[in-house]
């Protein structure tokens, strides 16, 4: 109705868009009218609600339509960032330009309206600038990059209030960005941004502050799951190495922040470094964020809990569940890349997948119980017999690895960047067959985390392991603690942990049993931590 006004938060339209975002992707697995009908139902409403000059926003449309692009912290942008994204992944899969043209519209209006010259902005939450570069990727139009790359550049340019520039990264020039600061989510964004204008631009003004910030924030200030942003009075950074657990915010949106800008570093650089963080967000830091039946979500993700804190159907705020909708059913766009010689393999997971590469089709069929089994089969299909680089990156956790070819071990492995890498003339039916040991660790944290001191974490691959008061009642839970003589089983999950790969240990007659973190707060309500004591072994008579 004409006379209603926007009810809920200001930026509500964006988890409109993210979930649309996500259900467009969902029709790429598996087709389903209903989501599509549901879809071109809700383009309709949104075409409709969009203003003659092409501005979209429903909350200035109907509650202030005299104060549009008043207030940079509004999220105008960060509204229709989302919007342009889900209509291209909708454009992408289905074929349809309903949602494509409204997308092109609002875009339109924003170059219409700012740029050099005209109306000064910056974004208060920052997403635009990945849209507006997957907008040029698709149309061609270099207005739509120039125009995420002026953003860039406003920003630090114009000063406010102090505080609340460096909480949207808004304090320097993003070229002199030196360390981490502000809000988990808006950096990530920021850098994801900066990377895509770096790679379609040729900005080389980029390249360091990029290296610069990334070894600030995974050196010092992420957790062992991938999570960041400490803090949360600004849902974001303090200091270097205040890593508390209990207290952590590690808001799920900014672990999948961390996935989109360390696979757009990796694309950058060729470096499996970036991916092996992808690696860790995704399978602890995002996947801790959903319930294993995918109906509950976390909005923070504590590394410890006294057993109150637990997911929720739905938040008054709902970014985090309605990002997951969008960035689950798109985890396969990160399993490979692709150069002009070479098939990159990043991420292990069952999968069947279909590439072109110099003009030939190659089908790859991935079979792995990974990340509970280090063993991943490839098979590599060509249509005709094809020269190139298959590169499979072994993770930073792995300490030994063998492969085969056809199953014959390969002798000469050359690794490069943190790739193995497999040079040869590929045949249909070729397979690879790649053996990473998985053994359980023991981690240490920097001595610079006090709240870690005397305390070790367990991993085992990718996954961080954490130990709920569910499976150890009969264990004082406080008082629990490790040595370095502790000995570790691999036993199989049921009930709800069905398929998981769980670990145990002896404490004094009692068994310890560990579980992956992302499955935590699944069961019975009650304790949980990360961080174990940690005690050296004394075999002194007592």
């Amino acid at each position: 109705m004409k006379n209603d006004l926007h009810e809920g938060i200001y930026f509500d339209n964006s988890d409109i868009y993210k979930t649309m975002e996500g259900m467009a992707y969902s029709l790429s697995i598996k087709k389903n009218k209903e989501i599509e009908d549901l879809l071109d139902y809700w383009i309709d409403l949104i075409a409709r609600s969009q203003q003659p000059d092409g501005y979209l926003n429903t909350y200035y449309t109907l509650n202030h339509p005299d104060k549009r692009w008043t207030d940079i912290g509004m999220h105008e942008m960060y509204c229709g960032g989302h919007m342009i994204e889900a209509a291209l992944a909708h454009y992408r899969i289905t074929g349809k330009t309903t949602f494509f043209n409204i997308a092109i519209k609002f875009a339109d209006h924003l170059d219409n309206t700012f740029g050099p010259g005209k109306k000064h902005w910056v974004p208060g939450h920052e997403e635009i600038e990945l849209a507006l570069v997957k907008l040029y990727h698709v149309t061609g139009k270099e207005k739509y990059l120039n125009l995420a790359h002026w953003l860039l550049e406003e920003r630090g340019r114009v000063f406010t209030d102090l505080k609340y520039n460096v909480n949207i990264q808004n304090d320097v020039p993003v070229s002199q960005i030196t360390d981490i600061k502000g809000h988990a989510v808006r950096a990530m964004y920021l850098f994801a941004g900066m990377a895509d204008v770096l790679a379609a631009k040729k900005v080389p003004e980029y390249e360091e502050p990029l290296k610069r910030v990334w070894e600030d924030v995974v050196h010092r200030n992420m957790y062992i799951t991938g999570g960041i942003g400490s803090s949360k009075s600004n849902e974001g950074f303090t200091e270097d190495y205040d890593l508390p657990n209990k207290t952590a915010y590690c808001e799920t949106c900014a672990s999948i922040g961390m996935v989109l800008w360390n696979n757009r570093m990796n694309l950058l650089s060729g470096d499996a470094k970036y991916s092996d963080v992808v690696e860790r967000s995704l399978y602890n830091g995002v996947l801790s964020g959903v319930s294993l039946a995918g109906d509950l979500f976390f909005y923070v993700n504590p590394l410890e809990s006294d057993g109150g804190h637990h997911r929720q159907r739905w938040f008054g705020c709902a970014c985090c569940p309605s990002n997951i909708a969008r960035f689950i059913p798109s985890v396969g766009n990160y399993f490979y890349t692709l150069n002009e010689n070479e098939i990159i393999l990043n991420i292990y997971a069952g999968n069947e997948s279909g590439i072109t590469i110099r003009g030939t089709e190659v089908s790859l069929k991935q079979q792995t119980n990974y990340p509970f089994d280090g063993k991943i089969k490839v098979e590599l299909m060509p249509d005709v017999p094809l020269k190139l680089s298959f590169k499979m990156r072994i993770p930073e956790w792995c300490n030994s690895f063998s492969v085969t070819v056809n199953n014959k071990k390969m002798k000469n492995r050359t690794l490069k960047d943190g790739y193995l890498v497999i040079e040869r003339r590929w045949r249909e039916g070729d397979i690879v067959t790649l053996n990473l040991d998985m053994p359980v660790r023991l981690v240490e944290a920097d001595p610079r985390v006090k709240e870690n001191t005397g305390k070790r974490a367990v991993q085992r691959g990718p996954l961080v392991y954490c130990i709920e008061e569910t499976d150890n009642s009969s264990t004082d839970f406080k008082n629990l603690y490790l040595n370095d003589k502790s000995s570790f089983q691999i036993v199989e999950g049921n009930d709800k942990l069905y398929g998981m790969k769980l670990i145990t240990t002896n404490l004094n007659g009692e068994i310890l049993t560990f579980i992956p973190y992302f499955a935590w707060d699944n069961r019975e309500p009650g304790k949980m931590k990360v961080w174990i004591d940690y005690k050296k072994y004394d075999n002194r008579k007592q």
